[in-house]
């Protein structure tokens, strides 16, 4: 018999040992998936953030050109080409270009393509722009609308451009010329450096047609690059106006989270990617070093669990030994509750839980314009009921209030919670002062049906006071710090009026006797 007991005590030991084991690697495996989970979620918000201000800064750069050639264009008609004109609005494209650090150059070009007047201090008149894309487009279009072209490299400084350009019409509505208006590339290049994405992170700009306009980091190939056969644009840029996708780059083959977002008012997109190796890198990296120490416990732990095992001969030495075991999976018990956030005296929710959930609660409460209520709990004289009765009793008599209160909030969005010490909340979302008064009352007559003795109070038993405040269509959305002062001061109020009571902190900050 004794070789029998001693096998299964050590066969318990075994599976004991195995089961804390296998416990440890569980919540480190889910801890971890957690945290991969909310840095992927953080480089989404990022990459969605960056995509959208660049989509922001190149529709202002393209508006504050094409404002300025509407202008250009409109002269022109009313005021003519000839030498007087021309002079002049050879000083107000100095001026725009002056003024305006996005503008590299402007120009207006005849029917044939020839110079009539730039923002140039000197006209270069060798120069001919018949054959550029812009210029044809214009000269085959009719419409008035501004043209942005592929990007193209400068007759003038050598340098890639980008252009945006419209139509000058002659009065009889023939073909008059075009009035251009060109960005340099390093105006984007000054703008695109800002961001920080790591060193396999991309941003970049194209057109609507999938010419590649500028892209970061600038390689050899990438201004000019066509993307209408990769995935981003085919599977993304034409089925919706933004997004966010996982994509390898055809450029370099780096994986990479990629939001794009359609320009508002021009044939543009803009998209911003950022490396899922890089993104991960600091979650690797914790990750590993998490790991180590949870391989390193679970070696000490399956060192002692051998011991045990060799030791459990000994029913005395393995009856200790498995007392050990117990403690050590209470504490880990204790840890995993303390984990969820709640008091580990009552089950309820702890002041952490508490202060999260207002905050949470009040910003929705603004949002949508609703009600949220809050109570304020206090046991009575509780330092009277330590003094006569003990420690232990006290906890058994907050446990039991706890749980009173528990059984009165009912709601699944509601939440009860220890405030600390003999203080407790409740948290009541969407609910109106008069339902927050009906569930305080029911709160103080659940207690007082507990008949708990208490001969420090004057009924005779425990009792609770209760503070009742409510935010109606609350302002702001940062107000939990009024409506818990307002609820300790209803609190302090019905204490100082007789306790065993509930009150409301009314609007006009009078109080309310709830009439129990």
């Amino acid at each position: 018999m004794a070789k029998s007991g001693n096998f299964h005590t050590s066969s318990f030991i075994a599976y004991f040992v195995g089961a804390i084991c296998a416990a440890l690697l569980g919540i480190e495996i889910w801890n971890a998936w957690k945290a991969r989970e909310i840095q992927l979620q953080e480089t989404h918000a990022a990459v969605s953030n960056v995509s959208f201000a660049l989509a922001q800064h190149a529709n202002e750069t393209f508006k504050e050109a094409d404002i300025v050639l509407a202008g250009m264009t409109e002269r022109i008609s009313h005021d003519g080409t000839g030498p007087a004109s021309l002079a002049r609005i050879h000083n107000l494209l100095v001026d725009h270009v002056r003024e305006l650090r996005s503008l590299n150059g402007l120009f207006i070009y005849d029917e044939n393509g020839k110079w009539l007047v730039t923002s140039q201090e000197t006209l270069l008149t060798q120069y001919n722009n018949a054959d550029r894309e812009y210029f044809q487009y214009h000269r085959d279009h009719p419409d008035l609308m501004p043209h942005i072209g592929p990007p193209v490299i400068s007759r003038s400084t050598g340098k890639w451009i980008f252009t945006i350009s419209r139509r000058i019409s002659k009065p009889d509505g023939s073909f008059g010329g075009v009035a251009l208006a060109t960005i340099n590339s390093d105006y984007f290049q000054e703008f695109y450096q800002r961001f920080e994405i790591g060193s396999e992170g991309a941003l970049s700009m194209s057109l609507m047609n999938g010419i590649t306009l500028y892209r970061r980091p600038l390689r050899e190939d990438s201004i000019g690059l066509d993307l209408s056969n990769q995935p981003i644009y085919r599977d993304l840029v034409l089925q919706a106006k933004d997004g966010v996708a996982l994509i390898t780059s055809p450029i370099d083959g780096v994986t990479r989270y990629i939001s794009f977002k359609r320009v508002e008012d021009y044939p543009l997109f803009v998209a911003a990617a950022l490396s899922k190796d890089e993104a991960l890198a600091a979650w690797a990296g914790n990750t590993l070093v998490r790991s180590i120490f949870v391989l390193t416990g679970l070696i000490l732990v399956s060192f002692f669990g051998h011991r045990l095992h060799i030791s459990a001969k000994s029913r005395e030495l393995a009856e200790t030994r498995l007392r050990q075991a117990k403690r050590k999976l209470a504490s880990l018990n204790r840890s995993l509750a303390q984990m969820a956030l709640h008091d580990g005296l009552t089950s309820l929710a702890n002041r952490r839980y508490f202060d999260q959930t207002l905050e949470a609660e009040m910003s929705r409460a603004y949002r949508t314009a609703g009600n949220l209520s809050l109570l304020m709990i206090d046991v009575d004289f509780f330092k009277l009921y330590n003094d006569r009765y003990g420690h232990q009793q006290g906890d058994d008599c907050l446990k039991k209030i706890a749980d009173a209160i528990e059984t009165c909030v009912r709601r699944p969005g509601d939440l009860a919670a220890r405030y600390g010490g003999e203080e407790f909340a409740v948290i009541l979302p969407g609910c109106t002062r008069e339902g927050a008064q009906q569930i305080a009352t029911l709160i103080c007559e659940t207690v007082r049906s507990l008949h708990l003795p208490h001969e420090g109070n004057a009924s005779g038993i425990a009792t609770v006071s209760v503070g009742v405040a409510t935010a109606d269509h609350p302002p702001a959305e940062n107000c939990s710090a009024q409506l818990l002062s307002a609820a300790d001061a209803a609190l302090y109020t019905a204490k100082s009026s007789g306790r065993d009571r509930a009150i409301w902190f009314a609007p006009d900050l009078t109080t309310q006797d709830l009439a129990l």
